[in-house]
């Protein structure tokens, strides 16, 4: 995987993932696995990045978008298998997008049974938040980078 600002073409989009800011701090989870990780997911057929986003958001932290996307960067993925991970998804190159957007948590997160399954959603202030991510990130400190990121470029 390789790392970029710069915004891929549309169609190349498999992944979103959101900083997701709200009072407090910046929404981070924990799934039945042991991974913490910011909100976000695999595009399903059809559906917009924001609608991707939105969908990512409730499953996993029960929260929704209430402000505009800000653009954050892109992970370039040059996959090895023969196949896409899903029929409908680019292969053998794909992108996974990171922005940030303001949320509100409403509820619970839905779950539903194709997910992971969220154990815990917290709000911590974006050090904290970061700390989390590191603490057991199974994407080599990812998660954590892009809060990093993030507060670089003064969107947290």
């Amino acid at each position: 995987m390789r790392f970029s600002t710069d915004e891929p073409p549309d169609e190349l989009i498999s992944n979103v993932h959101v900083v997701a800011r709200t009072e407090g701090g910046i929404v981070v989870c924990a799934n039945d696995l042991g991974w913490r990780f910011l909100p976000g997911g695999t595009r399903e057929p059809d559906e917009s990045i924001e609608e991707t986003a939105g969908r990512e958001l409730l499953e996993e932290a029960g929260a929704r978008l209430v402000g505009p996307m800000t653009w954050l960067g892109a992970h370039r993925a040059d996959h090895r298998r023969p196949e896409p991970y899903r029929p409908h998804l680019p292969h053998p190159v794909s992108y996974w997008i990171n922005v940030v957007a303001d949320v509100v948590i409403d509820q619970a997160p839905t779950n539903p049974d194709h997910g992971e399954q969220v154990l815990e959603v917290l709000v911590l202030p974006p050090d904290e938040a970061i700390a989390y991510l590191d603490g057991m990130d199974d994407n080599d400190g990812v998660m954590g980078n892009l809060v990093r990121l993030a507060q670089a470029m003064e969107l947290v």
